[in-house]
């Protein structure tokens, strides 16, 4: 128990500890060249927290472990619950079927592609391939964190998916721009996609948030080709409670095989994605002020940042060993299809409906 008596006083320091570096993480995102590139302090944190683990750790009391292990577990789970107060149904339902399906079959397509080619074809472990899968699929490191607790992965396993998404994230927010102005915006014929389109493509196929924000702002805030983009991003986001709920029931399934006839199935139910879209409801009722809901909103992100910054404080370089260049190959993977699939998706959806 990490808060028992003769554990207390290290957990504790130990949370205070990865709040501070979360803070530092925090002020150093916001610093303009840092938030030029789109790093959010999600990313900065766990880049401090790796540098950590692999310079300092082991110069800091060891009675601190409890508290970081407690951000990265327990804090995470509460950080992802009140995420749901970043979306509404009503947001949703105003970008249409379009935006749903686009956001549906992108999420399911790739998730499971990532995680067949992970496993089946690059040798990478089941966790491994499965939080990989889930960045690229659904929010980039957010979803990465809200899977690992499911799967019960190893941090390490954790930071590779991070790392997987932050770098083909990255490449994607200057990517879309460049082959919306120099192809998809002047092409006739198939080739071409309307602002409303792009938007949808960028939504429903960009990792991250802030990402998806960066790549769709090309005509500033606002418009409906950045507005279309952040909905269905938050579509997305929002699929990620069914299916962890979905993978919890396989990963139980996959037990009771393994087990033997007779053998007692534990229903993996990850309550805090149920829980997050008891917050995502309440969301769209709109009983709280603005305000407010923006106050919960930064307070989670901190809390995110404490969580991802915890992460990278459990990753050692050492553990990588053996994993050689399989997360790289199965990240790209994910890419090529979420870039090419996911205009072949759009154009699809969009001309079916």
């Amino acid at each position: 128990m990490p808060f028992s008596p003769s554990k207390r006083k290290g957990t504790i320091s130990g949370i205070v500890f990865v709040a501070l570096v979360a803070a530092s993480a925090t002020w150093i995102a916001a610093l303009a060249p840092v938030n030029a590139l789109g790093l959010s302090p999600l990313v900065v944190g766990i880049v401090i927290g790796i540098f950590y683990a692999n310079t300092l750790h082991n110069h800091f009391p060891p009675a601190w472990e409890s508290g970081i292990t407690f951000s990265a577990k327990k804090i995470l789970r509460f950080a992802i619950v009140f995420y749901g107060f970043r979306i509404t149904f009503q947001e949703i339902a105003a970008v249409g079927m379009e935006g749903f399906l686009v956001s549906f079959i992108m999420l399911t397509s790739t998730f499971i592609l990532g995680s067949w080619l992970g496993m089946k074809r690059f040798g990478l472990d089941r966790d491994t391939a499965m939080l990989t899968a889930s960045g690229a699929s659904v929010c980039g490191a957010a979803a990465v964190l809200a899977t690992e607790p499911v799967l019960k992965a190893q941090e390490h396993k954790a930071a590779v998916a991070v790392s997987m998404v932050v770098l083909f994230g990255t490449v994607a927010m200057f990517l879309y721009p460049l082959l919306y102005t120099t192809i998809f915006k002047e092409a006739s014929g198939f080739l071409h996609l309307s602002p409303e389109q792009y938007g949808i493509y960028v939504g429903g196929s960009v990792h991250e948030v802030a990402q998806v924000v960066a790549a769709a702002g090309i005509n500033g805030p606002g418009t409906e080709m950045a507005n279309n983009a952040v909905i269905v991003k938050m579509t997305r986001v929002l699929l990620i409670a069914p299916m962890l709920i979905l993978l919890g029931l396989w990963l139980s399934r996959q037990a009771a095989q393994k087990g033997g006839p007779g053998a007692t199935v534990k229903l993996v139910i990850p309550w805090f994605a149920v829980y997050f879209l008891g917050m995502a409801a309440f969301n769209s009722l709109q009983l709280l002020p603005e305000k407010l809901v923006y106050g919960i909103n930064s307070v989670d992100t901190f809390l995110l940042t404490m969580a991802m910054t915890a992460l990278g404080m459990g990753t050692r370089f050492a553990k990588f060993r053996g994993l050689g260049l399989a997360p790289l190959y199965t990240a790209l993977a994910m890419f090529v299809w979420l870039v090419v699939g996911g205009f072949l998706v759009v154009k699809g959806v969009t001309a079916a409906l």
